[in-house]
């Protein structure tokens, strides 16, 4: 069953009509966004909460609950913040972008909304350095949106005082992460920080703070004015809504698709994408939701749900829905090693176990792909990969572990075979 083009929330995803202000409008965004706002806190969080949003970007907690986190009213006269993370910096991932280029008001007015809903004095948009034209496009329409009252003063003709800033990131993957991200925004190197306190007590500027992702914010409005029930129609039990599928690699048609979660993987990519480079029996793996989680063999992902749990399920996850699809001609091992390589650039360094394992891991692997290697090192690396999961301040310890044990899991036959022909190769020679 595919989504009806009636249930798309995002219907300029391709950029077929212009981003500004007056288009928005004609596609519905700030339509009566005053009455959204009268239904009340309390009303709007519930309506999140029922329609069973979870974080899109990549943990998958739920949103109206992260919500409802935020403290009703300040007691010391602090304000509260809302941080909506547009860093987008994960490989294979690039459905906030789109957002960002083609339906920013969308963004826009679900920060409004969200932040009402949490009594956010103000939203936070920190996006990625190298998005260039994105921010630019971010920023005027930012701007279109306080020449006509929506924000600042009044918002919309809310009675509710609501303002954004765009701020730029410097290209760091590790500022993706929220308390990375509040670091930055405040001046400070995007250096995660220990919690407890977590940022809905003290973040940004010590104030309570809630950080969410670009497509989590921007689906808040249409779920409003359509309803919990509606989006909840949608995927399965715990799963619901819809989602944004950003879909790479060896497939005939590469695109950033929006389709119904629980989408089965081969109906996912028949339908968009034209099938696999090569056919069906070509397939060797995917990673299914950016570099981060295990890749999963070609014959467990075929007919897996795209969803939270059903990758899970597989030893996997969705993350951001970021599917990469590699075919039999890929190098399987020199690919895992290249994201350990980009896990090893981007740690801050701040956690030992991942400032030294990073590095450490992506030498091993690097050996194991050219063969130079003995067979006892897979099990010397997968057990580092376990000391350096779940010991660090931030996760990406845990995401420079996963596509490694993932690989040797999956495909340790093949580092095996390349060790023993390297050691045949080396017998001859001498």
């Amino acid at each position: 069953m595919a989504l009806a083009d009636k249930d798309r929330i995002f219907t300029n995803l391709y950029g077929f009509q212009p981003w500004n202000l007056s288009a928005a409008r004609m596609r519905g965004d700030w339509d009566n966004t005053k009455d959204l706002i009268a239904r009340g806190r309390d009303a709007i969080i519930q309506e999140m909460k029922d329609s069973g949003l979870r974080g899109r970007g990549g943990a998958g907690f739920p949103t109206g609950m992260k919500w409802s986190f935020m403290p009703k009213e300040s007691k010391d006269g602090r304000p509260s913040f809302l941080v909506i993370n547009a860093d987008e910096s994960e490989p294979g991932s690039c459905k906030d972008r789109e957002i960002i280029r083609h339906d920013p008001h969308k963004l826009i007015e679900g920060a409004l909304v969200a932040g009402f809903a949490m009594g956010a004095r103000a939203a936070y948009i920190y996006i990625r350095g190298e998005y260039i034209r994105e921010a630019e496009t971010l920023f005027a329409a930012v701007a279109e949106a306080y020449d006509a009252g929506l924000l600042g003063k009044n918002a919309a003709g809310s009675g509710y005082d609501f303002d954004v800033f765009v701020h730029r990131g410097a290209g760091a993957y590790i500022c993706g992460e929220e308390t990375a991200m509040i670091e930055s925004i405040e001046g400070k190197k995007g250096q995660p920080r220990l919690k407890p306190p977590f940022p809905a007590g003290a973040g940004l500027y010590g104030c309570p703070t809630t950080v969410n992702n670009v497509e989590s914010i921007a689906v808040a409005p249409t779920i409003l004015r359509r309803g919990a029930s509606w989006f909840a129609s949608f995927g399965r039990e715990n799963n619901r809504g819809t989602k944004l599928f950003q879909i790479s690699g060896h497939v005939d048609k590469p695109c950033v698709v929006e389709e119904e979660m629980s989408i089965p993987f081969r109906e996912l990519i028949e339908r968009h994408c034209g099938g696999i480079r090569g056919g069906w029996d070509n397939l060797l793996a995917v990673i299914p939701g950016g570099s981060s989680v295990p890749l999963v063999p070609a014959e467990q992902i075929m007919d897996a749900p795209m969803d939270f749990d059903g990758l899970r399920a597989l030893g996997s996850g969705l993350g951001t829905a970021a599917v990469i699809v590699m075919d039999k001609s890929t190098d399987i091992v020199r690919a895992i090693s290249r994201l350990s390589y980009f896990y090893k650039h981007e740690s801050c360094g701040q956690c030992t176990p991942c400032r030294e394992g990073t590095g450490w891991m992506w030498r091993v692997m690097e050996r194991l792909r050219t063969g130079d290697a003995e067979v006892e090192e897979i099990d010397m690396l997968f057990n580092v990969t376990k000391q350096v999961e779940g010991h660090t301040i931030c996760a990406l310890g845990d995401a420079a572990a996963w596509p490694i044990q993932g690989l040797i899991r999956h495909f340790r036959p093949e580092i095996e075979r390349r060790i023993a022909s390297r050691a045949d190769v080396r017998e001859a020679a001498e």
